[in-house]
C-alpha cells in the first residue's frame, strides 16, 4: 500500500527531432531500417504472457512495397478471445490492488524506453509497416505515445487528488476512484501507432485489465508496442494481444457478461453497430458499458476574403496530404473565396509539383503509399467518379500499384458544395475545393455546418477578428479541434485534447483528464466518527 502522496515527474511533451543530414538519429533509424527490412519476423499473439501461435499465418508487407515481406502474423479465433478475456479477469485481482505508484512506474518507464532505446526501431517499424516518413512516424509513433504514457499519468493523479471539500466535524467525506468491473476491449487503427497503444494503455493504467486487438495493417508496429510494455514489466494477463477479425473478437466479448467498455478509433459505421450490439446485449452485462469512441471526420478549412493566400495554400497542402491524407483530422474540404482563389490554386499546385511521392525509406518523399490495396482501390474510385461526373482536377488524379499503393495528392475543384467528395470521408490523399462568392461568408458558413455528418476538426483562417468570431459561433458544434489559422491536423497531447462529437465520436478527447474519467467508476465514502445514538429530531419536540 502507499506509504506516501508522490509527486509524479512533470509530463513535458517529447521534442521531436529534426533527422537532419547527418544527424545521429537520422543514421540510428536508417539503420533500423535495414534490420528490419531484411528480417522476416514471425509475430504471436500474446495471450496471459504466453506468445501463442496458430499456424494460420497472415503476411505483413510494406504498403509502398508489396512484394517485399516483411513477416507474417498468425490469425487466431473464437477460442482465442476467449482465453484473453479469461487471462484479463484472471490478472484483474493484483493488478488492481498493485498501488497506483507502481502502475505509474510502469508506463513512465515504457515511455523512456520508447524515446530512448526504442526510438529508432519503433519509428522504423512504423515506416515500414504503414509508410509513413520519418518525421510523420517521429511525431506519432514516438513523440506523441510517449506524452500519452506521460500524461495520463500525470492526469490520473489529478484524478486522485479530486476529493470533496468539505467535512463537517464529526464526518469525513473522501472519494476513491475504482478500475471498472471486468475487462476493456481496446480495438484500434492503422493509422497511428500512438492511438494503437493508448487505447489499451490508458484504462490499463487506471487499473483494468485488457483485451487489445490491432488493424490487421498495424500489427507490425503493434509488436513493438508489445516489446516495450513488456520490458517496461507490464504484469502478464494485463494488457493481451490478439490478431483476430473484427466479428470474431464481437462475437464473444460483446455477449459477456464482464465486458466492462471498448476504447475504439475506427469508422463511424463500424462504431455505429458495435453501439447497436451492445445495446442488444445490455441485459446481459454487470455493469452499464463505458462506449469510447473516435470516428470519423470529414474535416474543413474555410478561408475568409481577408485571409492570406499563401498561408492558407500551406494549410491546405500540409493538412490534406501528410501521411497520404490517412488522418481522422485531415482536411478533406475546403471552401475559398473567389477574391483569392486563383492565388491559392496557384500556391498549391507550385507546392505540389515540388513534392515527391516514394518509398518510405527516401528520406526525400514528402508522400508515401495508402495502406493497402482496399483503400487504394476505394480512393481511386472516388478519383474517377470525380472526373466523370465533370468536377476539375487542378492537381494529381494519378494513380498506380504496380509497385506499392501510390495515389497522387489530389485537388478536386467541385462545381456543387454537396458533390460527394465534399461531403463523403475518403480517408486518402484528395482535397476537394469550393470556391464561393467572396460576399456569402454567413452563408457559406451555415454550409459548412450542413454539409457533413462529422464534427472532428476544422480550420478558419482570417485576418478579421470579427469574421473570426462569427465563424467560431457559427461552426460551434462542427468541430471538437477548432484551429484559427493553423491546419486542422497535429493536435498534441496536453495542448490540444483530441475528440470530436457527432459522427466523429463521443468527444471524450485523448490527451485529458476526461478520457481517463472514463475508466474508473467513483466511489464517495462518508465516515462518521462520532455515531448517533437517538434516532430522534429536534422537530419533534414540542415547546
Amino acid at each position: 500500500m502507499p506509504k506516501g502522496f508522490y509527486n509524479v515527474p512533470k509530463a513535458v511533451n517529447e521534442p521531436v527531432l529534426s533527422y537532419a543530414p547527418g544527424s545521429k538519429e537520422k543514421a540510428e533509424l536508417k539503420k533500423a531500417l535495414q534490420e528490419l527490412r531484411a528480417t522476416e519476423i514471425d509475430a504471436p499473439m500474446y495471450i496471459g504472457g504466453k506468445e501463442v501461435r496458430t499456424g494460420d499465418l497472415v503476411r505483413m508487407a510494406p504498403p509502398h512495397d508489396h512484394k517485399h515481406t516483411l513477416g507474417h502474423f498468425h490469425r487466431g479465433n473464437h477460442e482465442h478471445v476467449q482465453q484473453a478475456i479469461d487471462a484479463a479477469l484472471a490478472a484483474k485481482d493484483a493488478w488492481v490492488n498493485l498501488g497506483w505508484e507502481h502502475r505509474a512506474s510502469i508506463f513512465l518507464k515504457a515511455a523512456d524506453l520508447l524515446v530512448g532505446p526504442y526510438r529508432a526501431k519503433m519509428n522504423a517499424a512504423t515506416m515500414l509497416g504503414q509508410s509513413k516518413n520519418a518525421f510523420q512516424a517521429e511525431i506519432d509513433a514516438v513523440c506523441e505515445y510517449a506524452d500519452f504514457l506521460r500524461f495520463n499519468v500525470e492526469f490520473m493523479t489529478d484524478i486522485y487528488k479530486q476529493q470533496p471539500p468539505y467535512s463537517p466535524a464529526p464526518t469525513w467525506n473522501r472519494v476513491e476512484q475504482r478500475a471498472l468491473e471486468g475487462f476493456i476491449f481496446a480495438l484500434t487503427p492503422f493509422n497511428f501507432t500512438s492511438i494503437a497503444g493508448n487505447l489499451p494503455g490508458a484504462p490499463a493504467l487506471m487499473g483494468n485489465t485488457v483485451v487489445w486487438k490491432p488493424a490487421d495493417t498495424q500489427v507490425y508496429s503493434a509488436q513493438v508496442l508489445m516489446e516495450i510494455f513488456k520490458e517496461a514489466g507490464l504484469p502478464d494477463g494485463v494488457i493481451n494481444l490478439v490478431y483476430v477479425r473484427g466479428p470474431v473478437a464481437g462475437d464473444v466479448i460483446f455477449k459477456h457478461p464482464d465486458f466492462a467498455g471498448i476504447h475504439f478509433t475506427g469508422s463511424t459505421g463500424v462504431f455505429q453497430n458495435i453501439w447497436k450490439t451492445i445495446g442488444e446485449n445490455i441485459h446481459n452485462y454487470k455493469s452499464y458499458p463505458r462506449i469510447v469512441g473516435e470516428t470519423g471526420g470529414k474535416d474543413f478549412i474555410i478561408a475568409h476574403p481577408s485571409s492570406n493566400a499563401k498561408e492558407v495554400a500551406t494549410a491546405m497542402i500540409r493538412g490534406a496530404f501528410e501521411f497520404q491524407g490517412q488522418k481522422c483530422s485531415a482536411a478533406s474540404r475546403c471552401y475559398i473565396p473567389s477574391n483569392i482563389w486563383n492565388e491559392v490554386k496557384d500556391f498549391c499546385i507550385a507546392d505540389l509539383e515540388s513534392i515527391k511521392m516514394g518509398p518510405a525509406e527516401d528520406f526525400t518523399n514528402f508522400v508515401n503509399a495508402v495502406i493497402d490495396e482496399k483503400a487504394f482501390d476505394k480512393i481511386a474510385g472516388y478519383i474517377d467518379q470525380a472526373r466523370e461526373d465533370g468536377q476539375t482536377i487542378i492537381a494529381g488524379g494519378k494513380y498506380d500499384k504496380s509497385v506499392g499503393y501510390f495515389i497522387e495528392p489530389t485537388i478536386i475543384q467541385a462545381n456543387d458544395p454537396k458533390y460527394t467528395t465534399m461531403c463523403e470521408e475518403i480517408f486518402g490523399p484528395v482535397l476537394t475545393v469550393y470556391v464561393y462568392d467572396e460576399n456569402k461568408w454567413d452563408e457559406t458558413l451555415d454550409l459548412v455546418d450542413q454539409t457533413s455528418p462529422y464534427a472532428l476538426t476544422g480550420a478558419i483562417f482570417s485576418k478579421d477578428r470579427y469574421a473570426i468570431e462569427s465563424g467560431m459561433k457559427k461552426l460551434e458544434n462542427c468541430a471538437g479541434n477548432f484551429y484559427i489559422n493553423d491546419k486542422p491536423t497535429g493536435a498534441v497531447v496536453g495542448q490540444q485534447p483530441f475528440g470530436g462529437a457527432r459522427g466523429s465520436g463521443t468527444n471524450d478527447k485523448a490527451g485529458s483528464m476526461i478520457n481517463l474519467l472514463r475508466w474508473v467508476s467513483p466511489r464517495t465514502v462518508k465516515e462518521n466518527f462520532v455515531s448517533p445514538t437517538d434516532y430522534r429530531y429536534p422537530f419533534l419536540g414540542e415547546s
